[in-house]
């Protein structure tokens, strides 16, 4: 048995993975297409664990929330501004950088796709 994060997308989900991917350091294992163009599926792996996505063909009347998020925990303080400024670019910032008593450097964000991220500096 495994358990694997499993995000769902409408349209964006080959964008969203190479941007994960190039940004956090990972690879798509595989990618298969609709003949519309969307992903039907979609493995990869960020730092070593297992994700899939796929593009939804029908639309829904939700998307991502953040009571779920991915959360990174960085080695620094430039690598936490560098990977906030890239996930927070054209999305939502939740909470901005700052030390929030719980640890050194927190931030909280949904990216352009609409995932939500928690980074925080161990």
């Amino acid at each position: 048995m495994s358990v694997t994060p499993f995000l769902m997308f409408e349209g964006k989900a080959a964008e969203a993975v190479e941007f994960y991917t190039a940004l956090l350091g990972g690879e798509i294992s595989a990618m298969e297409r609709r003949p519309d163009g969307g992903v039907q599926r979609c493995v990869f792996t960020l730092r070593g664990r297992e994700y899939r996505a796929f593009d939804s063909p029908a639309k829904h009347d939700f998307m991502f929330t953040p009571a779920i998020s991915l959360f990174v925990e960085c080695a620094d303080e430039a690598e936490l501004d560098k990977l906030f400024a890239a996930l927070s670019r054209d999305g939502k910032v939740l909470m901005p950088p700052n030390n929030y008593g719980f640890s050194r450097k927190f931030a909280w964000c949904n990216d352009r796709f609409g995932v939500s991220w928690q980074i925080n500096r161990a």
